[in-house]
């Protein structure tokens, strides 16, 4: 599961990142140490590559008789079912009713600096921060996205979900039993790509390398999604693997300003 992450750097500095350009209205995009369901985030999607947007973390697909907050997808569907990181079988997301239209032609990146996990038994009383070695940062998750109209009232609701996938040496470190894809910058444009074909989208789905990842603990305050703060990501402990020196916090103490409150809704994990 991935049901939290970060993103601080700023907005002008995304678009440089991913060569795109904000729609009207980012620019005051406050950043978040404890971004959850329900709350916005960054994304870049198939349909308008060129162009950083604000969209619901939480998708519902477009045939859904009621709004969700679905904020997962499994790349393996319903296989792997053990979560076995050692599993080299299909992935099948394809075949889920929830997420096969998507996976085809409604995918987006999602801009992140970091994410929040924990141990599978105590979630997120025992929280890590994880990161991306070599201040690779902002990255992007694999993710799907979908338009829901709501009937009775007109709104339109833009929802995202992050693609999860078997567990690396880090996140099993932490003690949990999936990882959120992070695309290869190489791909990034590939994933938006109309032209993809199905079988190169899904080869995609597989761990980030455990040797350009690290994490280390915080304070179990962010488990609360009314939280924000840089405070709820300052170390509270060693890194799970050493490094020379250890910069993220600092870095985006410094960039993240502000706090903001994300929206409470139905949760859901696929």
């Amino acid at each position: 599961m991935c049901g939290r992450y970060v993103i601080v750097t700023k907005i002008v500095e995304v678009e440089k990142r991913f060569q795109v350009e904000a729609e009207p209205g980012l620019i005051d995009f406050l950043p978040r140490f404890n971004l959850g369901p329900g709350s916005k985030g960054l994304v870049i999607t198939d349909a308008q590559p060129d162009t950083l947007q604000s969209y619901i973390f939480g998708y519902t697909p477009f045939w859904s008789k009621k709004k969700l907050y679905i904020f997962n997808a499994r790349a393996e569907g319903d296989k792997n079912k053990e979560n076995d990181m050692t599993y080299a079988g299909a992935k099948e997301i394809f075949l889920k009713p929830m997420f096969r239209h998507s996976i085809r032609s409604k995918r987006c990146l999602i801009i992140a600096d970091a994410f929040i996990e924990g141990p599978e038994k105590e979630k997120l009383s025992k929280p890590y921060l994880v990161y991306l070695r070599n201040k690779k940062r902002p990255f992007a998750f694999a993710g799907l996205w979908d338009e829901w109209a709501d009937k009775s009232t007109g709104e339109v609701h833009h929802g995202y979900a992050i693609i999860t996938t078997m567990p690396n040496e880090v996140t099993a470190a932490v003690g949990h039993h999936r990882s959120p894809v992070i695309l290869d910058s190489s791909r990034e444009k590939e994933w938006l790509s109309p032209d993809a074909e199905l079988q190169d989208v899904l080869s995609m789905l597989d761990p980030y390398p455990a040797s350009e990842m690290n994490a280390y603990p915080i304070s179990a305050d962010i488990k609360d999604p009314r939280e924000e703060g840089k405070e709820l990501i300052m170390p509270i402990g060693e890194p799970l693997f050493k490094e020379t020196e250890i910069q993220l916090y600092e870095e985006l103490r410094l960039e993240g300003m502000g706090m903001t409150t994300g929206r409470r809704g139905r949760l859901y994990q696929n």
